[in-house]
């Protein structure tokens, strides 16, 4: 039962911190919130697949969707730091409301 409790603390707590980044102006803070909140929910997922391990059951289905979660949330990251890079590149700025008053 305490295992329990540590394992989904630590869901929530991450997802509060990712909760916290996403709402912060810096598109850096903003993308690796997204990665937590991501992260979280695979230590969930993982948690909950081998809910049964008393009973001497794990479900592989699972782990294996949190392994392609994380493989996918990899390139998620790649992507959005690339789109970062260029935006610094060409603006001087990662800040969220500068990038806004571009629009047209």
């Amino acid at each position: 039962m305490a295992n329990d409790l540590v394992f989904l603390g630590t869901v929530f707590a991450l997802v509060a911190l990712g909760l916290y980044c996403v709402t912060q102006k810096n598109m850096i803070r903003i993308l690796f919130g997204i990665e937590i909140i991501l992260n979280a929910g695979n230590l969930g997922l993982v948690y909950f697949a081998s809910y049964r391990q008393a009973l001497g059951y794990v479900d592989p289905l699972g782990q294996s969707l949190a392994f392609i979660s994380i493989i996918l949330g990899g390139s998620t990251i790649a992507v959005g730091l690339s789109l970062i890079i260029n935006a610094y590149k060409q603006f001087k700025t990662i800040n969220v409301d500068e990038l806004r008053r571009l629009k047209w």
